[in-house]
């Protein structure tokens, strides 16, 4: 049988050095065949790679995870992406399943589901944390939330936009989004325009509030 292959990314040591030791414990069978600490890295190795899972972590410098899922499962949608995150709010509930993720793990709940959550993944299965589940039928017998506030509005974003929101929002200049995007101060300052019309931000600091709120960063 073929070794289940898993990508580990977190911008925390600790949370993947957990991650390996549980795997290592429990599935001396399955392999983490590499880690990575932003969303950006989790691209790139994915792309290189090719693992099975990959152990996503939300809230990461540089690239935040959600995109790096949209990216790694545009390019590559055989490969299933397992959320560990500290969030449970609906909004982000949705953010992810809209993402492509399949699994949404707690990392509060981490001990007791990781290997479990995994294995379902695996089998190309579903997987929620129980109280990721009760926000999902919450979320379902209440019906369509209200319009109005941010919800859905990263959504309007194209992939370039949101790579772009995030790393202002991190307090990098114009000249060094263009660096780190390899494209010109130009386009950003053209992208960055489009950004607050469309989420109707009228300051940077609006614009990291928004991140904030969003979990697109971490204050």
């Amino acid at each position: 049988m073929k070794k289940t292959r898993i990508l580990v990314v977190d911008d925390h040591e600790l949370v993947r050095r957990g991650v390996l030791a549980s795997i290592q414990q429990f599935r001396p069978d399955w392999e983490v065949c590499g880690e990575g600490s932003t969303g950006r890295e989790a691209v790139a190795k994915a792309a290189s790679l090719k693992p099975d899972i990959v152990v996503m972590d939300i809230s990461m410098p540089d690239m935040n995870g959600l995109e790096a899922t949209r990216q790694i499962l545009k390019e590559n949608p055989e490969i299933e992406v397992l959320i560990l995150s500290m969030h449970e709010s609906e909004q982000l509930v949705h953010e992810v399943l809209a993402s492509g993720a399949r699994g949404y793990v707690l990392k509060a709940d981490a001990g007791n589901d990781l290997i479990a959550a995994l294995d379902a993944l695996r089998q190309h299965k579903l997987f929620f944390t129980s109280r990721i589940s009760e926000v999902v039928l919450r979320g379902y017998l209440t019906g369509p939330r209200s319009a109005g506030g941010d919800t859905g509005l990263t959504g309007q974003l194209s992939q370039r936009e949101r790579e772009i929101l995030q790393l202002v929002a991190e307090g990098k200049s114009n000249k060094e989004v263009a660096n780190t995007l390899n494209i010109s101060v130009k386009t950003v300052e053209t992208h960055r325009a489009h950004i607050m019309v469309k989420l109707d931000l009228h300051s940077v600091s609006d614009l990291i509030r928004y991140a904030v709120r969003n979990q697109i960063i971490e204050c």
